[in-house]
């Protein structure tokens, strides 16, 4: 006789990283939402003794710690507040920030289109400030794979914080290199021996030969690209090495409907182009790919073409301000690093049960970064 479990018995026997601090009532160190009357949301970190203060009233932390989650709590004046702990989707949008995150709306389309499975090997590049890495780590779950490439230091320490803040510490699944990814990823992983290859970067065009090597026959290679500069070549580039399968793109709009009574109607706002996705399948090696049914007039990017695209840039200087985005200062990325650091530790007291300490200063564990 087939003998099945019972949810319960799931649930008790083993937690998922993370998934402790998402239970039970709220404890200190919790990161949650005050939503007032008017659907105003502050986030706040709970703390003993500590009090969140408006122009309206005093609320004191005491009174919402030990709750359960989704109370309703009044301040000192009577000010009512709904507390809720974020959802990740909340807080990717409200974390401390040194790059540009990828919006949730396109990292649920990454981990869909890109068919991110529990126990994936996964490669990612371009770790920015860790909100791709969330939804890839809870996609492989703790046992799988997620090594993260990053060129600068300061916004891997960022991601890292923040990363570990929703899960209340060091993923199991997770590694960190620093460095160029073309270079690192076929010096630390064997070929053909990764799953998944997810890259959110300016050139990735030039990472063609090195996601080849990596990438597994059959593998997903999604690519994240913000203009349509980058879109046509690097879908150029896929064609053009004949491994892998016809490049699909395509970009994700979300509206939100306006619904009251009998007066429905679209939301006057939408959050519509952030980025165009790229999707596609490494081939076996002795497979030759099949051409798509349409004749490509003209593939060939003539210097001049790139220069035009790039407002007189030479070709190799694919940089943000080459692409018309905004440069991040180094006082934005310290203050969002403190800032992540001092979320986590909240978080990891939260997870583990015990208070932070007093002095900000105690030792955390990190995962392995190179």
């Amino acid at each position: 006789m087939t003998e099945f479990l019972s949810p319960q018995h799931h649930a008790e026997s083993a937690d998922a990283r993370g998934a402790r601090m998402r239970r039970g009532p709220l404890r200190s160190g919790d990161r949650v939402q005050l939503t007032d009357e008017k659907r105003r949301i502050n986030t706040i970190t709970l703390g003993t003794d500590g009090e969140f203060h408006t122009h309206k009233g005093v609320l004191k932390h005491n009174d919402v710690i030990g709750l359960p989650e989704g109370s309703v709590v009044e301040n000192s004046v009577g000010h009512r507040y709904q507390v809720l702990r974020p959802l990740v989707k909340d807080f990717v949008l409200s974390m401390p920030r040194g790059a540009t995150v990828v919006y949730p709306k396109d990292a649920a389309q990454i981990v869909q289109m890109g068919d991110i499975y529990p126990g994936a090997r996964v490669v990612e590049a371009g770790v920015g400030s860790g909100a791709l890495s969330m939804s890839l780590l809870r996609a492989v779950g703790d046992g799988g794979y997620l090594h993260s490439f990053e060129r600068r230091e300061e916004f891997a320490d960022i991601a890292r914080d923040n990363v570990q803040a929703v899960f209340g510490g060091p993923h199991p699944a997770w590694r960190i290199s620093l460095g160029d990814f073309q270079e690192q990823v076929v010096a630390t992983e064997k070929p053909g021996s990764i799953d998944r290859v997810v890259l959110d970067m300016l050139a990735p065009w030039e990472c063609v030969d090195a996601v080849a090597t990596v990438l597994a026959p059959g593998g997903v290679w999604v690519n994240y690209v913000a203009t349509v500069t980058q879109l046509s070549r690097v879908v150029e580039a896929i064609r053009a090495t004949g491994q892998f399968t016809e490049p699909e793109s395509f970009e994700t709009m979300v509206r939100g409907w306006h619904v009251d009574g009998l007066a429905v109607r679209p939301d006057h706002r939408m959050v519509a182009h952030t980025a165009f996705l790229v999707t596609c399948r490494r081939l076996a090696d002795d497979a030759v790919g099949i051409p798509g049914s349409r004749r490509v007039k003209s593939a060939q990017f003539a210097p001049e073409d790139v220069s035009a695209w790039t407002k007189d840039h030479a070709p190799e200087e694919w940089t943000p301000e080459a692409l018309g985005e905004r440069g991040v200062s180094d006082k934005k990325i310290r203050r969002a690093a403190r800032d992540a650091s001092r979320i986590f530790d909240g978080a990891e007291a939260s997870h583990e049960g015990f208070e932070p300490a007093g002095d900000g200063h105690d030792v955390r564990p990190e995962p392995p970064r190179d």
